[in-house]
Order: C-alpha cells, then structure tokens, then sequence
C-alpha cells in the first residue's frame, strides 16, 4: 500500500526524486496535498524594498459601497469579432483594457462606453495574467510563444494605461520543486494593498506536468502562482496549488491581506470533484496555498464533462469589505448559460447569482472599476461568445446581480441591502 501511494506520488509530479519533504505532510489518493505556513514570518520576496514611498494604501484604492448600489443597470457589446481567451484590467486612472488573443488589447476611457481601435501587444499567444501595478501605475501583458507553451513566457508593459507596449527582460526563479509555470490561460493578477508585501504583484499561473496532451496526463497538472516584488522585473515561482489536475485558476486578495483562490479542475480522482470549482488561501502572500475545498455552488463548466472552463473573480474594491464576484456557467451540455455568482464573506458562501447570457459563453475574465475614475461603480465582464458571438464586454453593477436569484448558500448580509 505504502509502496504504491509513493510510486503514485513520483509519477504524479514527473519528478525521478520528491525532494521537497517540508511541503507535503500527506498525499492521499492523488488528489490533494496538505500544507502548513508559518504565517508569522513568510518568506523574503525578491527585490522586496520595505522603505517604498510611493505605496498608497487601500483607502487610496477603495470606497463605499454606495458607488455598486445605484440603480440596477446591465450592458454588452462585442468588442471583438473573433478570436479569444480574454483577460480585462482596470488602469489606475480608470481605463478599463480588454486583453485578448493576438495578442492584443483595446481600451476605454469613458468607463466602457466606447473603445478604441485593437491595440498590438506583441506577436505570439495569449500568456493571461494582465495586471495593473498599484505602485507604478503599469499595466503588464504575459505573451507566450505557442501553446502548449514550450518557451520562456515574455513580459510586455504599457506605462501609458494600454495605449502602448514595449517588452520587458524578465527572470522567473523556479519552485522548490524546479519549476517555471505557464501564464496560460489565467486570469488577471493582484497588487497587494495589506501585509508585509504590500505591494508585490502575484498572477495566478500553472505547470502543464509532463505535457498538456494526452489526457492521461492531466494528473501531472497542477496551478500556482508567480509573485514579484519589484515592480515586475525578477519573479518567483509560488509552491503548487495542493490540488492536482488544476489548471487555470484566479485570486483575489481579501480586506485582511489573505488570498483567496479558485481554480479550474481538468482531472480529479472523481468525477464529482471535477464538476466543481476548488479554492484555496494563502497567508504568506501567494508563497504557498493550503485548505483545498471543493465549491458545492460554484461549476466548473459544463456537466456533461469533466473537462472544467476558465472562470473570471475579483473582488469589489469596497473598504473593509470582501465582496467578490464570479463568473462561470450552469449548463448540462456545452458552455453556455452564462452566469455570475456573487459572495459577501470572502467566498465562504456564494448566497446570489444572475444570467448573463442564455446562449454561447465560454472563457471569462472579471474586474471591478475604481474609484473616482469614469469606471467607478462598474463591474466588467469579458468573454468568448454573447449575442454577436467573438468576444463580449458586459458592464453592470452590484445592485443589478442582487435582483438575480438565491443559491441557497447563506444570505445576503443586511450592510448590502
């Protein structure tokens, strides 16, 4: 029995040695691992600078949540006509960027009312992971060679909100297990506003095991993250998500400086445990993931597959609060039936979720617009497909998800009525 969970464990990580004894306490039936963290003192970050001046803190970054509770109001257009794999960012100024493949961009001024034309980032394949560094003001792109991916990933960085791009010499430094993941297809990054590393960037990323086809692989999956603690020039490899077979995954960091993360499942033990979306949480700044669950409310694409679909997260910037929002389907067959579920406690419980499109949905990104900005009081919401099919930029707000239907899971709060 010993002998066989062990050898399970060696082909799992396509590694010849498990050197790393420290990160694992148990591996059971292939399917998590469980972790500790010593949150008491987490792990120096590469080119961390703790006397930065220019941080703001996150009162210079959120509001009330007044500005999500005007008068329900919900619209979309089709911001491209083909192509796909979105990911959408709000500039500090308010731009709203909607990234996708190409790889490419185009922007708003105006808080989504209209866009200007595509905007080239670079050649290549969408890399996913955009992020908008909170101390700079720099909007970064991930660009990869080819998919799957089979080279270093590349940076991109705009530090005029998007409307132009120049490459960036980066180093990504390894896991303790030796890997340097993939950027594809993740959602956006975070610029943490709590804590120590305050301030360091962390992109939800993934390793594709020993290949990403044949399925039979799907095993050796696993998502992460990569952090960085200057600005975007040097990052390091965060310690796997304790799930194999993720893939394509999302984070949002809560009002007291935790992580939260929810990812897609490609392979599981089960098939129930690849129908539903799996979080986790970091206390070290995105170093290290510990408490795998598995959602009984949030999907993870279609039913009639184990096969999982990107989602979109982001948490509303609302002072003192942990409003988050996610985006996904609720279909037995094919992706679609759109939807976005919404939590009032840090995604401990999702107690309300509204359609957004009955047809066509696939991949999502979600982003929130901030305050004093033309986007302020928005939620964004760019997918693969809408009435028009391509890519579609839905824009709506809080008070509008709220007149949606109840999941059953917990209640809305009485501060949000």
């Amino acid at each position: 029995m010993i002998i066989g969970l062990i050898g399970k464990w060696l082909f799992a990580w396509g590694l010849g040695v498990f050197v790393s004894c420290s990160l694992a306490e148990e591996f059971r039936h292939g399917e998590t691992i469980s972790r500790t963290q010593d949150t008491q003192a987490p792990s120096i970050g590469i080119g961390w600078n703790q006397d930065n001046k220019v941080f703001q803190p996150a009162a210079k970054h959120e509001g009330p949540i007044e500005t999500f509770l005007k008068p329900g109001v919900f619209e979309s257009q089709q911001v491209y006509a083909k192509e796909r794999f979105p990911n959408v960012v709000v500039a500090l100024d308010g731009t709203v960027i909607a990234g996708w493949n190409g790889v490419q961009c185009r922007r708003s001024t105006d808080g989504g009312k209209t866009w200007s034309e595509p905007i080239s980032i670079a050649k290549g394949f969408m890399g996913g992971g955009f992020v908008v560094d909170e101390i700079s003001g720099d909007v970064l792109a991930f660009v990869e060679e080819e998919h799957p991916p089979g080279k270093p990933v590349r940076l991109y960085r705009s530090k005029d909100q998007g409307a132009t791009w120049a490459k960036q010499e980066i180093t990504i430094h390894p896991n303790s297990l030796g890997h340097v993941p993939s950027l594809h297809m993740n959602d956006h990054g975070v610029s943490l506003r709590h804590g120590q590393f305050k301030g360091r960037l962390v992109c939800p990323s993934r390793w594709y095991g020993r290949t990403n086809y044949p399925v039979e692989f799907f095993h050796t999956h696993y998502t992460n993250a990569i952090f960085s603690d200057d600005g975007g020039r040097t990052w390091k490899a965060s310690e796997p998500f304790p799930a194999m077979g993720t893939g394509e995954a999302c984070i949002a960091e809560l009002s007291d400086g935790h992580l939260y993360y929810n990812s897609r499942r490609h392979w599981a033990p089960t098939k129930e445990d690849s129908l539903w979306r799996w979080s986790g949480e970091s206390h070290d700044a995105g170093a290290t993931w510990i408490n795998p669950q598995r959602s009984t409310v949030l999907p993870d694409g279609n039913t009639d597959s184990t096969y999982g679909l990107m989602g979109g997260l982001v948490r509303l910037p609302i002072l003192g609060r942990d409003v988050l929002l996610f985006s996904n389907i609720v279909s037995p067959r094919g992706r679609q039936n759109g939807h976005v579920w919404c939590s009032f406690d840090g995604g401990k419980t999702w107690p309300v979720r509204r359609q957004i499109f009955a047809g066509n949905f696939a991949y999502s990104s979600l982003n929130a617009g901030r305050p004093g900005t033309p986007s302020e009081g928005w939620i964004y919401l760019l997918y693969e497909g809408g009435p028009e099919g391509g890519g579609t930029l839905s824009r709506f707000n809080l008070s509008w998800v709220l007149e949606g239907e109840a999941t059953g899971d917990g209640e809305v709060p009485a501060w949000v009525k």
